[in-house]
């Protein structure tokens, strides 16, 4: 039998229709041979961090997966997913149809240029963290409570969940 890794993926969207987009996403990476779809976060509305000025808002939500996809293939698939809904790169942190990142890769810790694992900023993004939290309450990156990474984050007084009004 294949070994399962448990994964997070994060996924955003500020550009077109943000909730199908995700919606949509969601279920590609679902019914992507190799993943298991484990539970999916609520989704949340968020400023954008870095990036140009003048973006609109994010939606953000996070998954957990289980897949017997290798690491690289994972992000291969992510990517291919971002693709589908017309991803493009011009700008670093600038407004996207769909960002879908890995967060986490089972216990794997990697310096690897290509994926870092646990994704290097992970710990100091609310819009990560705090779907996280309400997806798993009790969530550990590298070791610490995303309860606590949430609380330190500049930006998750920021995140509110989507449909509440925004």
């Amino acid at each position: 039998m294949t070994q399962m890794a448990s994964c997070i993926l994060a996924l955003g969207s500020n550009l077109g229709e943000r909730a199908g987009t995700l919606e949509a996403a969601v279920a590609e990476i679902a019914a992507t041979e190799g993943i298991d779809l484990v539970s999916v976060s609520g989704t949340a509305v968020t400023k954008p961090v870095g990036g140009p000025a003048g973006q609109p808002d994010f939606l953000n939500l996070v998954v957990r997966v289980e897949t017997s996809l290798a690491p690289l293939e994972l992000l291969a698939a992510c990517q291919a997913v971002e693709q589908t809904h017309l991803r493009t790169r011009e700008v670093r942190w600038g407004p996207r149809t769909l960002d879908v990142d890995v967060i986490t890769y089972g216990e794997t810790s990697s310096d690897d240029p290509v994926l870092t694992l646990p994704h290097p900023r992970a710990a100091e993004r609310g819009f990560v963290l705090v779907p996280w939290l309400w997806m798993e309450p009790d969530a550990m990156l590298a070791g610490r409570p995303v309860s606590a990474l949430a609380a330190a984050a500049a930006d998750s007084a920021d995140v509110t969940r989507y449909g509440d009004g925004a």
